[in-house]
């Protein structure tokens, strides 16, 4: 794969800052992710600012525990226009992250007072050549960006 990020685009019928407060609830990231590989957030408070932290529990049969967390970092927080985080982990557990270098960012354009483009990148063009050697990116099929704005928009309409 030549670049170091995949995209995918889909337009609702839902005003942006809707969209936004539903990107910004961690206890909607599950349904929205629709992978299975998202359990649950373990911190439940929405994302307010740059820098903030939320764990979610995770599930993945290819990871060494099935069961782990990962600690997300605010990166891009600009209601309601784009939200985006960085996925790391506390390998030690002592609190002391460690962040990968891939991107998860939604970028939201109106189209009108009702309507929505969502544009979710999936971005890892700053993982290190030691994490790519063990971590094939993306780590999901092609289908899985689609499917999970597919996910939101169900989400975002009350569907």
């Amino acid at each position: 794969m030549a670049e170091d990020n995949v995209s995918a685009t889909l337009t609702v019928a839902v005003p942006a800052a809707r969209v936004f407060a539903v990107l910004a609830d961690p206890t909607a990231h599950a349904a929205i992710d629709g992978t299975g590989w998202v359990q649950k957030p373990v911190d439940r408070a929405p994302l307010t600012e740059v820098g903030q932290i939320f764990r979610m529990d995770m599930y993945h049969p290819n990871h060494p525990d099935g069961d782990y967390q990962v600690a997300n970092k605010v990166q891009v927080l600009d209601p309601p226009r784009a939200i985006g985080w960085l996925t790391g982990y506390d390998p030690k557990g002592d609190g002391h992250l460690e962040f990968g270098g891939w991107l998860w960012r939604y970028d939201l354009a109106p189209l009108g007072p009702s309507e929505t483009e969502i544009t979710l990148t999936y971005d890892w063009s700053a993982v290190p050549q030691s994490i790519r050697e063990y971590i094939q990116f993306p780590p999901f099929g092609p289908e899985h960006l689609p499917n999970s704005l597919h996910h939101l928009a169900e989400l975002v309409s009350g569907g």
